[in-house]
C-alpha cells in the first residue's frame, strides 16, 4: 500500500523504464510528497529544479511529464525504504525500516550502472539494509548533497554542480 497510514509509511513505485541506465534513490517520501502522491512534492526541495536545469524536467511541467522527461533521459527513481515509521518529514525520524526488493527491480532494469544517493540517509539505509544481502549487478555509487529543504549545509549552487555529476553517466 502507497501513503500512510499512522505513523507507517509506504513508497511510491520505482519511475523508470527497461533502458534506464542510471537510479536516483531518495530514501523515504516526506509527507507533502505522500499527501501529494509524487516524488520530492515539498515546494522548497530542489530536487525538480535541478533535473529542470540538468535534463528538462522542470517545477513547472505537469509531474507525468517530468516523470516522462526522466525516462526519456534514462533516469529512474526510486526509494531504498520500502516502508517505516516516521511521524513528520525528517529522516532522523525513521525507525523501522524495511528495504525494497532491489534484487527485483535490477531484473527489471538490466542496463543500471550507476545509483546516485541523494543525501546521506538513502546511502545509510541502502548500505545497512541491501548491499551484501541482496543479488545485485556490479554498480557504481556515488553520494549527492540532499535537495531536501532541511539540507541547509550548501548553497543551490553547490548542490546543483554536485549532481551534474549524474549528466556524466547518462548513457544513450
Amino acid at each position: 500500500m502507497t501513503g500512510n497510514t499512522g505513523n507507517l509509511i509506504s513508497c511510491f513505485p520505482p519511475v523508470g523504464d527497461h533502458n534506464a541506465t542510471v537510479l536516483i534513490l531518495g530514501s523515504m517520501p516526506g509527507k507533502e510528497s505522500l499527501k501529494q502522491t509524487c516524488y520530492f512534492a515539498h515546494a522548497q526541495n530542489s530536487f525538480w529544479k535541478i533535473m529542470g536545469e540538468l535534463v528538462g524536467a522542470h517545477p513547472g511541467l505537469p509531474y507525468d511529464e517530468r516523470l516522462h522527461i526522466l525516462t526519456d533521459a534514462h533516469i529512474a527513481l526510486w526509494d531504498v525504504l520500502a516502508s517505516c515509521e516516521r511521524e513528520s518529514s525528517l529522516d532522523t525520524h525513521i525507525r523501522n525500516e524495511k528495504a525494497n526488493d532491489f534484487t527485483a527491480f535490477f531484473a527489471q532494469h538490466p542496463h543500471i550502472t550507476h545509483i546516485f544517493f541523494n543525501g546521506a540517509k538513502a546511502e545509510q539505509s541502502f548500505n545497512k539494509l541491501v548491499l551484501g544481502i541482496q543479488e545485485l549487478p556490479q554498480l557504481t555509487f556515488h553520494h549527492l548533497p540532499s535537495t531536501s529543504p532541511a539540507h541547509a549545509g550548501m548553497t543551490y549552487a553547490d548542490i546543483l554542480k554536485a549532481w551534474e555529476a549524474i549528466m556524466n553517466n547518462l548513457v544513450a
